[in-house]
């Protein structure tokens, strides 16, 4: 593909419309997201003046071009006409067209305000839910009586999801039961269902905690709710085992991520509260066995006479603040307590976070305090909203090297040989037509685990996408040196080969970018048994020995000081990971003896495949 191809295809496949105008604004270029916008045909202004300017706004129009045609961008809101005659609210970013040091025409690229209100309202909405979810949960902590928790469930799932009705189901033995609903109809009752042919049952099996149901709903019980059409569902667990689990039931909207997300959310907690309650009525029923029951508790539990002094303290209260009964007992509480029927999140000194409530026992006068360690969650939580926040830069990692070749092109042609020049527009066109697939697996990434990484597995070359990978890359620094050993008649392993460029070329990237001072970057394979080893080698800032493992979680990057300066919220290596996983591969950080890290990529050698 030449370089009129690519910059076609960008033109067309650009979600904002894109206008070019020559020095006498004049059309020289109108996109296929221009005509959607404006309703004219690039047939129907190509050579002409764009009619779009109203004409109390042609004095703007005219000072935005002398402004760029002197240096300098300039972006504002503004109007423009349509042409139906209607006047659109777009925000227009304007520069001047260059063909060398002179100023040749214009470009435009519109798009409408209300897109970015309608950005800025749905980050707005999560922060809402997510607020209201902490209000919500707090209010379910707070009950202690089961009835009350479980309608408190299924009622605050349809608040948080807007699910037409729920319900809440119990897993006993082999059988599930119905113990709560919410908007359902009355003929359900106290029903119950087969554990194994349930939907609870096949969510089990797949080892995750949410899913979406939409196929077969007429055979199942809830299709009693007229217009059904779909089911979510969040597996809720209280010590790592399955407990129950959340229905929210949708006959008119349909759910979407966030949805899922917050009903993850609430499952987790809504275990935790139901298992609280039940160990809290048992306890008050059968005070000889409070403390067995206390003590197997997941959760620290504390219980504080009337004068606030610690007279029982579990092992997990014990594990959590490591604070130790005899420590604590005839004393406070290492924490501060929220008032009873209140939550009150508090991090120690050793940095664990722990949402803390309490309940009083009017029989006794008696504090019961629960607490639980939250970090994961808050860790998680605030990866999220950082991967929100700047998902729309880290999908640019992939294009580093399009750009970097461009660069290269556009500042040293005349310097670089006919053979250089079809090399660097080869890698181009190849990492261009990689992208796309590179962004659907990042989005496959960041649904926090609810979809597999989908790859094709067949038989091909591993030295063919090795040189690919490293074609041309000697010319991108001029502080790195870049070297390749493959040996001859490599056999060709099982995969997927779009999948291995982009191990690699992450892989690749990230050699260069955490060896910031230069060196060399080598790339070798062999054999071992059943497997051929890929490696990447630098010179670089290395990997502190505790993160060697943690750089390939979702959202995760090394926390030493080199480090932070180099930006991103961790996804590359994530995807790699899993990436290689699919395939059936493996991929593992490893420091070098003289400095800097080892990328040690592991694929199978294909069966009954001579060597080359």
């Amino acid at each position: 593909m030449g370089d009129e191809e690519i910059t076609a295809a960008v033109l067309s496949s650009a979600p904002n419309a894109v206008v070019v105008l020559d020095r006498d604004q004049t059309v020289l270029v109108w996109n296929p997201a221009a005509e959607r916008l404006f309703g004219w045909s690039y047939e129907e202004l190509a050579g002409r003046r764009a009619p779009i300017v109203p004409g109390e706004l042609t004095a703007e129009h005219n000072a935005v071009l002398e402004r760029v045609r002197t240096g300098g961008q300039v972006s504002l809101r503004t109007k423009r006409f349509r042409r139906d005659g209607t006047l659109l609210d777009v925000r227009i970013d304007t520069s001047a067209l260059l063909q060398g040091s002179s100023v040749i025409g214009f470009v435009h690229v519109h798009h409408l305000v209300e897109d970015d209100v309608a950005a800025r309202d749905r980050v707005a909405r999560r922060a809402r839910l997510v607020r209201r979810l902490t209000d919500v949960v707090a209010d379910i902590n707070a009950e202690l009586e089961l009835p009350a928790v479980l309608d408190r469930i299924a009622e605050s799932l349809t608040e948080l999801t807007g699910a037409d009705a729920g319900g809440f189901v119990l897993i006993e033995n082999e059988r599930l039961r119905l113990v709560s609903a919410y908007q359902l109809p009355v003929t359900l009752g106290s029903v119950t269902a087969d554990l194994r042919s349930s939907l609870v049952g096949k969510l089990m099996r797949t080892g995750k905690t949410v899913m979406l149901e939409s196929a077969g709903l007429d055979d199942l019980v809830w299709a009693e709710l007229p217009g059904l059409h779909t089911i979510a569902l969040g597996l809720a667990a209280v010590g790592g085992h399955p407990y129950g689990a959340l229905y929210a039931l949708f006959a008119k909207r349909k759910p979407g991520h966030v949805e899922l997300e917050l009903l993850e959310l609430l499952a987790g907690h809504a275990g935790i509260a139901v298992g609280n309650a039940m160990a809290y009525q048992e306890a008050v029923r059968q005070r000889a066995h409070e403390r067995a029951v206390v003590d197997a508790s997941a959760d620290g539990i504390a219980v504080l006479d009337g004068q606030g002094r610690v007279i029982q303290w579990n092992p997990a209260a014990g594990e959590l603040t490591g604070v130790t009964a005899d420590e604590v007992i005839g004393g406070p509480p290492p924490f501060p307590l929220p008032e009873p029927g209140r939550k009150l999140t508090f991090q120690l000194e050793t940095g664990r976070w722990l949402d803390v409530v309490s309940a009083k026992i009017e029989e006794t006068g008696e504090l019961v305090i629960d607490f639980r360690d939250i970090t994961a969650a808050k860790e998680l939580e605030e990866a999220k909203d950082l991967f929100l926040a700047t998902t729309s830069h880290e999908l640019r990692t992939p294009i580093t090297i399009v750009r970097g070749f461009a660069s290269t092109l556009d500042a040293q042609w005349d310097k670089l040989t006919d053979p250089e020049r079809r090399s660097a527009v080869h890698t181009i066109a190849e990492r261009a037509r990689s992208l796309g697939q590179l962004m659907d697996h990042l989005l496959l990434g960041a649904r926090a685990g609810a979809e597999e990484l989908k790859v094709r597995i067949e038989t091909f070359s591993l030295a063919e996408r090795v040189h690919a990978a490293t074609l041309g890359l000697p010319v991108l620094s001029d502080t790195h040196r870049v070297e390749v050993i493959i040996p001859e008649g490599l056999p060709d392993v099982r995969g997927d080969a779009l999948a291995t460029d982009i191990v690699l070329g992450q892989l690749l990237e990230n050699a260069f970018k955490y060896s910031p001072d230069g060196g060399l970057i080598s790339v070798a394979a062999w054999v071992e048994g059943e497997h051929v080893v890929v490696v990447v080698d630098d010179e670089g800032v290395g990997i502190a020995p505790a993160d060697r493992d943690r750089i390939f979680e979702r959202f995760v990057q090394a926390d030493s000081g080199d480090r932070r300066r180099f930006g991103g919220v961790g996804l590359g290596l994530y995807i790699v990971r899993s990436l290689a996983r699919a395939q059936g591969g493996e991929v593992t950080a490893h420091p070098r003896p003289t400095g800097g890290t080892r990328m040690r990529l592991v694929l199978t050698i294909a069966p009954d495949t001579p060597a080359r």
